[in-house]
């Protein structure tokens, strides 16, 4: 809350692919994650087409000390990313105990002076799964579950445990956002705070429904003529990229898919897109999708015949409750379109592809999704993507992502 009024809230922000790697992958290049090569996760093997066209290597390249805490999920191996120093604390532990170290870590190297600017970036293990003990202060019985999860004492308590999970990030956050207004850097510094997709829950990760596109953005900056405002434009996080170049007064490199957000922050305009695109190929498995986002319709495109996997969504008390209740049997009656009229139907309940009223509005979201495609060389549009070499992914029969049956 404090950060949000200090800085911008963007309402309306998404992310590239609701799933770990392809979503940091095109926050961090700029690219969508079938053009940059990150199409499935990089501890199972994938990888982007060139490192070199990450954010650390960008800036680095540009005289600013480039610095990794904590969690990162572009690379097997972080060296590789092109950070000049890695202060992540490296022992075992529980989430807690890593994230707290490496909180430590952050706020450590804020108070220390500083030759050349630098860029920190700061993940933790807090919100993944598995989440921790139920927090004292929560009590499960006054806890709702987030809107796609029925209201059972399983999923209460699974939603106890993540807002557990949530306030020791707060926590951890605090403390580096603190060591930066100590050390007089909160004067000098953009301080941009965002999550990779929805929360881990059914419905929400790894599928294209804002439950799962949608992500938290808050942009805080010296100077800031939108400071405690919140803006409803629509943003992708491939602007990311852009609006720092833009903000460091540094060229855009030529690979760049988005748009600077300095426009909005200048007052010149009130949005800087008409649309977002967000993408799956591959998670735990192969689940080819895609998606357009206006600021009123949706329109989603299955590339396979498989309906729901369940592999594709992590193991929780709130996956058991929906298997136990036949969620398997129908998953398969998706379709391969949806559209939505998100001004009507904001939860996406009601299917209107092949509504002859909307037949118009169908006709230029799918215009305008094949153009994407097209214009970023989309691989799906050759047929069925090839898993990269020296990747794995699970079979589609698996129940769940641990399972160590791959394809």
């Amino acid at each position: 809350m404090n950060l949000a009024r200090e800085g911008t809230l963007f309402r309306k922000a998404y992310c590239t692919a609701p799933t770990c790697s392809p979503s940091r992958a095109g926050l961090l290049t700029g690219m969508n994650p079938h053009s940059c090569g990150m199409l499935g996760l990089a501890h199972r093997g994938f990888r982007l087409n060139d490192y070199h066209q990450h954010l650390a290597h960008f800036l680095g390249d540009h005289g600013y000390e480039t610095v990794l805490c904590g969690v990162q999920h572009e690379a097997l191996d972080p060296d590789r990313i092109g950070y000049r120093r890695n202060i992540t604390v490296k022992r075992r532990g529980t989430y807690t105990e890593m994230d707290e170290a490496n909180s430590k870590a952050a706020a450590d190297y804020l108070w220390n002076p500083h030759g050349d600017p630098f860029f920190l970036s700061m993940g933790l293990n807090h919100t993944h799964r598995k989440f921790p003990g139920i927090d004292p202060f929560i009590n499960p019985d006054y806890v709702m579950p987030p809107f796609p999860m029925y209201d059972t004492p399983e999923c209460r308590e699974d939603m106890a445990a993540f807002m557990s999970s949530v306030m020791i990030a707060d926590h951890c956050y605090g403390r580096v956002l603190e060591a930066l207004r100590q050390s007089g850097h909160d004067k000098d510094t953009l301080v941009i705070l965002t999550t990779d997709h929805g929360i881990a829950f059914p419905h929400m990760k790894c599928n294209l429904y804002d439950t799962g596109i949608g992500v938290s953005l808050i942009l805080r900056y010296p100077g800031n003529p939108l400071k405690g405002k919140a803006s409803d434009a629509l943003i992708s996080q491939l602007d990311l990229f852009p609006t720092i170049c833009d903000m460091i007064h540094v060229e855009k490199p030529d690979w760049l898919q988005g748009h600077s957000m300095m426009p909005l922050f200048g007052g010149t305009k009130d949005s800087i897109r008409n649309e977002i695109f967000a993408e799956v190929t591959f998670h735990a498995a192969y689940e080819p999708m895609r998606c357009i986002r206006t600021r009123r319709y949706k329109l989603i495109r299955f590339y396979d015949e498989c309906g729901t996997l369940p592999c594709n969504i992590d193991d929780s008390l709130s996956k058991s409750f929906l298997m136990k209740n036949g969620l398997l049997k129908h998953s398969q009656e998706r379709g391969h379109e949806m559209l939505f009229d998100l001004y009507l139907d904001p939860v996406e309940r009601i299917n209107l592809a092949g509504d002859p009223q909307y037949e118009s509005i169908h006709a230029d979201l799918s215009t305008r999704l094949e153009s994407w495609q097209n214009t970023t060389a989309d691989p799906l549009l050759k047929g069925e993507v090839p898993l990269p070499d020296g990747a794995i992914v699970n079979k589609p029969s698996c129940i769940s992502p641990q399972e160590k049956d791959y394809t």
